[in-house]
């Protein structure tokens, strides 16, 4: 899964020297020139960690980093000349979590931005997951919990729930006894037992589903969300 990293910066020469980077590493790259083009950035597309210059026309980047805060805990990486104490302090204390001075070698750059992103979406601070999942007529409000079809909603138990948010986070990719046990249940499947395919039935008698329609079982293999 490729993440995608705003940079927001007046130089020009600064962005165009941590996209190759960047996307030599495989990440997705959004450019802002200003403060005001980053928030604007923001509000419009998915971005998975923000690099922001401090000393940005329009607007700074402590505004924009406010700005973040205010709805998003994504990763942010101060960046720049402003290499006092007191400026760094300020930018940890507006929520950011790393602070590289200029000039920066683009090296310790990438180990910096690296190390974000995977403490932030690989060990465990926060998954990179959307808020909204959607197959068919399905949705699934990750942070509320709750599951509609057809806007109207479902009452499910929490296996019923975590069964079918995990079909519904991968549609179309067929998912062992074991996996489907593992990820569920949260222990290890030792021992074939019936549990997962009354759940499944439970599940599907909710959804009101005919044929397979959402959660088809692969002869042999396990079962499968129908994109």
């Amino acid at each position: 899964m490729a993440y995608t990293i705003l940079i927001a910066d007046d130089e020009k020469e600064i962005r165009d020297l941590l996209r190759l980077y960047l996307e030599k590493d495989g990440y997705q790259v959004l450019e802002a020139e200003n403060g005001i083009a980053a928030v604007a950035l923001l509000e419009k597309e998915e971005i998975d960690m923000a690099l922001l210059d401090i000393m940005m026309p329009e607007l700074d980047g402590y505004q924009v980093l406010k700005r973040i805060r205010e709805s998003s805990n994504i990763p942010v990486m101060i960046l720049s000349a402003k290499n006092q104490d007191s400026d760094k302090i300020l930018g940890l204390d507006l929520g950011a979590d790393d602070y590289l001075s200029k000039p920066f070698n683009p090296m310790e750059a990438m180990a910096r931005i690296n190390s974000n992103i995977r403490r932030f979406y690989s060990l465990g601070a926060k998954s990179k997951e959307l808020k909204q999942l959607k197959v068919k007529d399905l949705r699934l409000d990750t942070e509320s919990c709750l599951v509609y079809k057809n806007d109207e909603p479902i009452d499910l138990t929490s296996v019923e729930y975590k069964l079918l948010r995990l079909f519904m986070e991968n549609p179309g990719k067929v998912y062992t006894k074991q996996q489907v046990y593992e990820n569920v249940w949260g222990e290890e499947y030792a021992v074939a037992d019936n549990n997962i395919m009354v759940c499944i039935s439970r599940l599907r008698a909710k959804l009101s589903e005919d044929n397979g329609a959402y959660i088809r079982t692969i002869r042999g293999l396990g079962y499968r969300m129908e994109k």
